[in-house]
């Protein structure tokens, strides 16, 4: 018990490092960045202008290609791995000031944070090693090789029905505006928490939107046996731009993405880390 105490300890005063969280909101700045270059790519693919793909992945190569690319890429990855080691902490020792089913909840959605703020981070070290790798191609791959499997469809599937939840529940975060608790918002002026509010609230919901419909066509890739459906972000963005509406509508999620990544910007201000 008392082993288990100490290591509890030597994680609190490890989570509670000076440099950790100066890497922290660093990463949210390079966060926010990514976000702001997945927008633009968003409006490109709404009005077909863009060869590049319409995700992360997509974004880290774009920013790659500017001058000093390599550099913004090693920077990019050394915030987001921070990122992903301080919401580790909070699955392990984080959330104290909650208690039962809330901590529970929280604890499990910084074990998501986690995985992919370090599977971001890990992306933008791929990136500076080969700017020619593209994601979608490689999901697509994947998929088809699952569905040839026994049970792969299903599994194929259920990740499918995964990411649409992840999806929703990403509106349902935004509207409800329950960003807001991790915001030091005393710091704030009246302004600037109105401001916040906002972009969070269009962020989230514009992100979850877009993760909810790749995830539908995820599902809708194994159900017709279709790997090229599976292509995650890209596909489901590339679906939409297809329809009537389908440009006004990547435009405005692309705002949304946008907001976000401002919001992000704020966040390496005033998040709670």
């Amino acid at each position: 018990m008392s082993l288990t105490r100490n290591a509890a300890t030597a994680a609190a005063q490890a989570a509670n490092s000076r440099w950790l969280e100066l890497l922290t909101r660093a990463g949210f700045v390079g966060y926010g960045i990514v976000h702001l270059l997945f927008a633009w790519l968003v409006v490109q693919i709404a009005f077909g202008r863009s060869g590049e793909e319409g995700n992360q992945n997509g974004a880290l190569r774009t920013l790659g290609a500017q001058p000093l690319g390599g550099f913004l890429l090693v920077t990019v990855a050394i915030g987001l791995f921070a990122m992903a080691v301080w919401q580790a902490f909070e699955a392990t020792v984080g959330h104290r000031g909650l208690r039962g089913r809330q901590r529970l909840f929280e604890r499990a959605a910084s074990v998501v944070r986690t995985v992919v703020f370090a599977w971001l981070a890990w992306t933008a070290v791929r990136v500076f090693q080969d700017a020619s790798a593209n994601a979608s191609d490689q999901q697509e791959a994947l998929s088809a090789r699952l569905m040839a499997a026994t049970g792969g469809r299903w599994l194929v599937g259920l990740a499918g029905l995964v990411l649409a939840a992840v999806g929703v529940g990403m509106v349902v975060y935004g509207l409800r505006k329950k960003f807001e608790k991790n915001l030091m918002t005393g710091e704030m002026t009246a302004r600037t928490r109105s401001l916040a509010c906002r972009l969070g609230m269009f962020g989230y919901v514009a992100r979850g939107a877009v993760f909810a419909v790749a995830g539908l066509l995820v599902v809708v890739a194994a159900v017709r046996y279709d790997p090229e459906r599976a292509r995650g972000l890209d596909a489901a963005l590339r679906t939409l731009r297809d329809r009537s509406y389908g440009p006004v509508l990547l435009t405005v999620m692309a705002l949304g993405i946008a907001a976000f990544g401002v919001y992000c910007l704020l966040q390496s201000r005033y998040r709670r880390v």
